[in-house]
């Protein structure tokens, strides 16, 4: 696989106000970020604003979905908000030559209904404000403001770019039991889960799936030496499976299937794939459950072997001081 020649777009810069348990926060982002912290300080908090955006551009999303998948507005709104209780949420988006290619900002609250409504969409280039919302029409028009223009084909034109890579955000968490179910891709897509795992490998091209399953035994084999060889087949009902050659006192090896992988094993495969699958920023909750320490240790260099090919951006939250221990990561990551 070729190196990328130009580098994918990433959030640069994260600005909130009153979401969920912060009351304000401010954080520039590098093309990789670790999000540590104890139980209940915010990890997955902040990985949800991206989430949240993500969701707006979504088929069958939209702002009031969103909101809605969130449990509404006084769900999201920080308890700690008393007399500014407008939530806010403005993000930079560029790469390392142009950190602010794009900002797009949208503060919102609840009507007497309860029902999310706009007080602020702002979208910025470099020098030129494309858009700022509300505009002599909302104010005339109070349902309006029910959505983004963000999320409106034959109104984002001059910003889709924007709305797009929102788009490519993507959320994963992967459990090794919704893997394993023999029905776990019916009626799923692009499950955080992994419940379509192995049928997005499936749908995958041959020779893009080939080329990404041995790059993946690559950069296995710091975790799992043994492995040899990865490949995929269907059952006899047509199911998809992943199969690994393990190096073995015979000569010819052992294969084993994903329903005897180990957990931590499988969840790494699946980790890995997601990170060769696409471009957009990559939301990953704690990567080290089910591995040793002394594996543990090793995923950022993992990451930062596949980012050198794909360019994407991989935000990750964990509880390991191992994962930490890589020497590395960078003060600013």
């Amino acid at each position: 696989m070729k190196k990328s020649t130009s580098r994918p777009l990433r959030f640069t810069h994260i600005h909130v106000e009153n979401w969920r348990n912060f009351t304000r926060i401010e954080v520039d982002l590098q093309r990789r970020a670790f999000l540590v912290g104890p139980n209940a300080s915010g990890k997955s908090n902040l990985l949800d604003v991206f989430r949240f955006l993500h969701d707006i551009v979504s088929v069958g999303g939209g702002f009031q979905g969103a909101v809605e998948k969130c449990g509404g507005v006084s769900r999201l709104r920080c308890l700690a908000a008393r007399g500014y209780s407008d939530i806010a949420i403005q993000v930079h988006i560029g790469n390392d030559e142009i950190p602010s290619a794009w900002v797009y900002k949208i503060r919102f609250s609840q009507d007497k209904q309860r029902r999310p409504n706009l007080k602020e969409e702002r979208v910025i280039k470099p020098g030129k404000e494309i858009l700022v919302r509300p505009d002599d029409k909302d104010m005339g028009d109070a349902e309006r403001l029910t959505q983004t223009y963000l999320e409106q084909v034959n109104a984002n034109q001059a910003f889709r770019e924007v709305a797009e890579f929102f788009r490519s955000v993507r959320y994963l968490h992967i459990v090794p039991q919704i893997v394993r179910e023999p029905d776990r891709s019916q009626g799923k897509a692009n499950d955080p889960f992994g419940g379509d795992f192995l049928e997005q490998i499936a749908l995958t091209p041959e020779q893009t799936r080939n080329a990404r399953l041995r790059r993946i035994q690559d950069v296995l084999r710091v975790a799992v030496p043994q492995l040899q060889e990865l490949e995929l087949y269907r059952d006899t009902r047509g199911v998809p499976h992943l199969r690994g050659k393990y190096e073995h006192w015979r000569k010819e090896g052992a294969w084993q299937s994903e329903d005897q992988f180990s957990d931590g094993t499988l969840r790494l495969m699946g980790l890995l794939w997601a990170a060769l699958d696409g471009t957009g920023p990559l939301l990953l909750e704690e990567p080290e459950l089910s591995l040793h320490p002394d594996v543990v240790r090793f995923i950022p260099q993992m990451f930062q072997r596949i980012q050198r090919h794909t360019g994407r951006q991989i935000l990750v939250s964990t509880h390991s001081t191992d994962l930490l221990r890589d020497d590395g990561i960078g003060l600013d990551e």
